[in-house]
């Protein structure tokens, strides 16, 4: 309780512009969490890479099977039309929704990982403007009350900074893990492609 309490005066201090910075944390982390989740299923009990044309032949994907390569050889079969040349293309028009559900979000999250220091920038202004009408009507005898303004201008640069830089590293390990999904995806289309004859 006392941790809260203190979490909530932390926050208290940095004034109005903390409400937009919360929200902008609260959205990006979520999708974080999303994503991180999505990609993590992508390889959980996929189908290895030399088994994929044994099992288009089979016609049936062992139900154990659950990552993206499974998912992908599933809408083939269920689209299959035992032409080649047909079925090459709908491997293709199967792979293109996959790929860009790799990338979904992740500029979201990047755009909110860099808006965040400009929310804490904000609220730098604003504090320091808050300190110069202090001293404007007070002059600089009466630092409690400049101390109100500079405090808002330290705790939202600090909370911009803390909300920012997890979010970038973030950002940029959700597109690596993009990226290795779209070369497992790229190999199983081309695996799958010269399977057929």
């Amino acid at each position: 309780m006392d941790i809260l309490r203190e979490i909530y005066r932390y926050l208290s201090q940095g004034g109005l512009i903390m409400f937009p910075l919360i929200l902008c944390s609260f959205i990006m982390w979520t999708l974080i969490l999303d994503r991180f989740i999505f990609f993590l299923r992508l390889e959980k009990n996929d189908i290895e890479l030399h088994r994929m044309a044994r099992i288009l032949d089979q016609d049936q994907v062992p139900s154990a099977h659950r990552g993206i390569r499974a998912f992908l050889v599933r809408q083939i079969l269920d689209r299959r039309l035992y032409n080649p040349r047909a079925d090459k293309r709908i491997i293709d028009e199967c792979a293109m929704p996959i790929f860009s559900s790799l990338e979904r979000f992740l500029a979201i999250i990047a755009v909110l990982a860099a808006v965040a220091p400009l929310f804490g920038l904000l609220g730098t202004v604003t504090g320091m403007i808050t300190t110069f009408d202090v001293i404007t009507l007070f002059g600089t005898g009466n630092a409690r009350a400049m101390a109100g303004g500079i405090s808002e201008a330290l705790v939202t640069t600090q909370s911009g900074l803390l909300v920012s830089i997890p979010g970038l590293f973030m950002s940029v390990f959700l597109y690596r893990l993009s990226s290795r999904a779209k070369n497992r995806l790229e190999a199983a289309v081309m695996v799958l492609k010269r399977s057929l004859k």
